[in-house]
């Protein structure tokens, strides 16, 4: 959402300047490069409290081809890698995708496996939460899978991240928020728009969709959600970044982002 053709020095100070506490980053795999990122969120006292895992669309953990599992792996090692050093405490993953290579058992039992095996132990070991997310993946599609998914890994450094904006298509986002409790370790904000006689749809800026904004803040009191939320947009200048964080502190205080 920050300009890329600008340092990052400036990028977070725009983003502390707008309003915003802290940040998600991407992964950033040269150590060089993380090591800058650190240094101007500390400058500009911005936290970055949680990262993006990067290869999980091209390499799924839950692909049938070893190779394409060890690079996702690895770049989910990269990823909490890369928390640890910013003072992150959540990775962001989406477990799986189900294609016509990959069927939803398949992607279930594998993605589940490799976190189990393969990443968990890190994550435990670096104190860094993996937070698996709901995305159009055709993979975990209601709340109540969402549920037992990460129930099953039983593990505390297994949560969800949940997008407010992904589940309007084939739900109520203050469903899956109260389904989910306090499996919840971050959350993502976004908009959606459904015309449902045509099938148009289109993502949103807070407020100019469909979603019932003061429910789902009831619904996060209701579990007791007092972590970070992340909006995930449009970009933009300056001023639509002030704008952007005045409508999240209106959802944030239960009211319409958008009078």
């Amino acid at each position: 959402m920050l300009p890329k053709d600008i340092s990052y020095a400036q990028r977070f100070a725009m983003a502390r300047d707008a309003g915003f506490d802290a940040i998600e980053m991407q992964t950033i795999a040269r150590a060089d490069e993380a090591a800058e990122i650190r240094e101007a969120a500390t400058d500009a006292g911005l936290r970055i409290h949680s990262v993006m895992n990067a290869d999980h669309w091209r390499f799924p953990l839950s692909s049938g081809d070893p190779a394409a599992v060890n690079q996702s792996v690895a770049g989910m090692e990269t990823s909490l890698r890369n928390a640890k050093v910013w003072g992150a405490d959540a990775v962001l993953l989406v477990p799986a995708v189900v294609d016509a290579t990959t069927s939803y058992r398949d992607a279930w039992v594998r993605s589940q496996q490799v976190i189990r095996t393969r990443l968990l132990p890190l994550a435990q070991e670096l104190k860094i939460i993996i937070a698996v997310e709901e995305v159009w993946n055709k993979f975990l599609l209601s709340p109540l899978e969402f549920v037992r998914y990460v129930d099953e890994i039983d593990s505390p450094w297994l949560k969800a991240y949940f997008d407010v904006g992904n589940v309007v298509f084939y739900g109520y986002p203050q469903d899956w928020i109260r389904a989910l409790g306090a499996r919840i370790a971050k959350v993502h904000l976004k908009d959606f728009q459904l015309d449902r006689p045509s099938g148009r749809f289109a993502w949103r800026n807070l407020g100019e969709g469909d979603i019932d904004w003061p429910e789902v803040r009831r619904a996060f009191d209701d579990i007791g959600y007092r972590g970070y939320v992340t909006t995930e947009v449009a970009a933009g200048d300056a001023a639509y970044l002030k704008d952007l964080a005045t409508r999240v502190d209106r959802f944030l205080a239960g009211q319409k982002p958008m009078e």
